[in-house]
């Protein structure tokens, strides 16, 4: 990529956390005049974000050629390579695959707290399910746990820490579960983070 390249369409929201996590590695690869942000509606049936994206989810990146490109952990890395940069993906051997599996944890927990999210705003009151809800919650309680026992290195902004910070800061600001008093580790790790990467609170939601 260069200052000359055609420049892609970001399909994503300022709320969105996977588009968060996208924000994030495009400021942190320094390509941000490369995309432009358009906002998609993912209940709008008439969105085309889901002629682009079947699935209708967001982010998605369209590409000059009008290609689309998903998930989260799929764009950034297009957008690594793009950019020749290992900095956020190790290009190759168990340390590339050691931060992908530990990046999906961390989409993990971002997953689990929407779906906890959504189950209580698209259900009516009083038929949510408790059975669901702590499903989910002890998908995030155990990732959690795996990561209090081993942070991210602060040394470094990838796709882990990329992640696992806007997992984290879905969860202060949907609160679908309260995780601080448990997580020590990962409170001071985030704060030590938010100060480290300016990236962080420039791509926090609106009123987050």
């Amino acid at each position: 990529m260069s200052p000359n390249d055609p420049s892609f369409v970001l399909r994503s929201t300022a709320t969105s956390p996977f588009g968060r996590k996208v924000r994030m590695a495009i400021e942190v690869l320094g390509i941000g005049h490369l995309v432009t942000l358009e906002p998609a509606d993912t209940l709008d049936a008439n969105d085309t974000l889901r002629q682009q994206n079947p699935l209708g989810k967001m982010p998605c990146l369209l590409l000059p050629d009008g290609t689309a490109i998903y998930d989260s952990g799929v764009i950034i890395e297009f957008l690594a390579e793009g950019a020749g940069s290992d900095a956020l993906v190790p290009r190759e051997g168990p340390e590339r695959y050691i931060a992908l599996t530990r990046a999906r944890l961390a989409d993990g927990i971002t997953e689990a707290g929407l779906l906890m999210v959504y189950e209580n705003r698209f259900r009516d009151p009083g038929t949510q399910s408790e059975r669901w809800l702590d499903h989910q919650r002890g998908k995030v309680n155990r990732a959690l746990a795996a990561f209090e026992a081993n942070p991210p290195d602060l040394a470094k902004t990838d796709i882990v820490s990329i992640g696992l910070s806007c997992a984290l800061g879905y969860l202060d600001w949907r609160r679908p579960v309260k995780w601080r008093d448990n997580h020590p580790r990962l409170v001071a790790w985030l704060a030590a983070f938010a100060k480290n990467e300016p990236a962080f609170a420039r791509t926090a939601a609106p009123n987050a």
